[in-house]
């Protein structure tokens, strides 16, 4: 699933192509968002929260999609072929000099822009570490709500509400770089540990999301990610094997696999 800095670059990306233009065309699935409506409008802006995509126009909507497992984002010219079939496309605007198409998400809807306040799912998104003025204190305290105490940190990170932004990668990465392992129940972990999580992955968030592979690592430091994909191979700090387990973070939730060394976090 894209995290935020890669969402946070979809928006900074199709905003310089965008903003400003008139829609000539704009289509979506059938029986989806009814994205005719938009069509002769401007689109004033292009927008990232969390790991979801906000892109208003200027007769009041806004079209939100949220990529999920398989989603994605692409800019083409006017008459350039495609990379994915046209029967995936589950979004299409069309301005004179670019075409935005996005591909497999299973969340495109057309919403009143002041709705987004009262949006089951975006009204609830805790403070966005891509954001220059992410809230490392509220973020904080939103997880040391007691309602995730018994969580383990790794499933707390993970957890919009809380820190918006922040996926399976950074989630094991964050935990390494604070020798933490991912399974300690959130009431067990210091408040300056707590801070230092979200403020290093709002540096790394930030920094990932001006483009190329994204990087965990220090200077220095071989390889892109210190654990995260890297199951029964040597630990870049010790040398003690990588592990990597399956769990299910909330019920309902798509299973995720997260990574640690089992020397330097435990």
């Amino acid at each position: 699933m894209p995290e935020g800095d890669t969402i946070a670059r979809i928006a900074h990306v199709l905003g310089q192509a965008l903003t400003g233009e008139q829609v000539n065309g704009a289509r979506g699935r059938p029986g989806g968002a009814r994205l005719d409506l938009v069509v002769g409008q401007r689109v004033e802006s292009v927008e990232a929260r969390g790991k979801h995509l906000l892109m208003a126009f200027s007769n009041g909507l806004t079209l939100h999609t949220h990529l999920a497992m398989n989603g994605e984002w692409h800019r083409y010219r006017p008459g350039e072929r495609w990379h994915r079939s046209p029967s995936r496309a589950v979004a299409v605007i069309e301005t004179e000099r670019q075409v935005a198409v996005c591909f497999d998400a299973p969340i495109v809807e057309l919403i009143d822009t002041p709705a987004l306040a009262i949006h089951g799912r975006l009204s609830r998104l805790g403070p966005d570490l891509a954001r220059e003025d992410f809230d490392v204190e509220a973020a904080v305290a939103a997880l040391r709500d007691p309602a995730r105490a018994a969580s383990t940190i790794g499933d707390a990170l993970l957890d919009q509400r809380a820190v918006a932004g922040l996926g399976n990668v950074y989630r094991s990465e964050l935990c390494f770089l604070e020798r933490l392992s991912p399974f300690t129940p959130v009431a067990e972990v210091p408040d300056t540990t707590l801070r230092r999580l979200v403020e290093r992955g709002a540096v790394l968030v930030r920094a990932n999301s001006a483009g190329g592979a994204r990087v965990t690592t220090e200077s220095g430091t071989p390889g892109n990610l210190y654990v995260y994909g890297r199951t029964g191979r040597p630990c870049r700090r010790c040398g003690t094997l990588i592990k990597s387990a399956v769990a299910r973070v909330y019920p309902g939730a798509n299973p995720r696999r997260v990574y640690w060394c089992p020397s330097c976090q435990a």
